[in-house]
């Protein structure tokens, strides 16, 4: 059973995402909250899997209580909850350690998917999303974070293979697992694998900050 945390200011939005998840036989909806501090204290009371989190809410945003929940160190994944107005601010929760995110009007099942796989470990991102809003957004990262040629120097990557390197640059440009083994002709478990250790020896909690690494380090450069 996967457990979900409901973040919304919007009483007849969480009355929405409950009714929908509470028809699936895999998930259970522990709570809801209607502001990022209350997001961030149910989350310590009840330790959900996932937490479907709103970014615009009154007093704390999505944002900061993104970056709150992660920093616990908590086993609770964020999954973003966003509009197409506001992409800056989905990068913003990616950055903050949201494991993905998505449009407001997806359709049900790929919010239920969504949850699944964030709940596993995954990171929930179209790839051409993760594109445009990555190129949209590079000159939002911190000034001084990743000069010219870091890519050469950032000890992040130092451990990294040239194998693992290639591979961690074609994340970076949202590439999936499937157009990895295809484009450079490799199995797909041999892709997962390769995923897997560049994850661990980056320190990187999931996909989506491989991606966010790649741009830090200028592997990826905007288009």
């Amino acid at each position: 059973m996967t457990t979900v945390l409901i973040a919304d200011d919007q009483p007849l939005q969480r009355f929405g995402f409950r009714m929908l998840l509470e028809s699936q036989d895999d998930l259970t909806v522990l709570g809801e909250a209607s502001n990022g501090s209350e997001a961030i204290r149910m989350t310590a009371q009840l330790h959900p899997d996932v937490v479907l989190m709103d970014i615009r809410m009154p007093g704390l945003d999505g944002i900061e209580a993104t970056r709150r929940i992660v920093a616990t160190g908590d086993r609770t994944r964020v999954l973003i909850l966003t509009t197409f107005d506001l992409d800056e601010y989905a990068h913003a929760g990616l950055r903050a350690g949201a494991s993905g995110f998505l449009i407001k009007d997806a359709q049900p099942e790929e919010l239920l998917s969504g949850i699944r796989s964030v709940a596993t470990g995954d990171a929930v991102v179209a790839p051409s999303l993760t594109r445009r809003l990555l190129d949209a957004y590079a000159h939002h990262l911190p000034a001084g974070g990743a000069a010219e040629g870091a890519s050469q120097v950032d000890p992040r990557l130092s451990a990294l293979t040239e194998r693992e390197r290639e591979i961690l640059t074609v994340i970076g440009k949202g590439w999936t697992n499937s157009e990895i083994a295809a484009r450079l002709h490799l199995a797909e478990s041999t892709v997962k694998t390769h995923v897997g250790r560049i994850l661990a020896k980056t320190g990187s909690r999931d996909r989506i900050q491989a991606v966010i690494l790649a741009y830090d380090s200028k592997l990826v450069e905007p288009a």
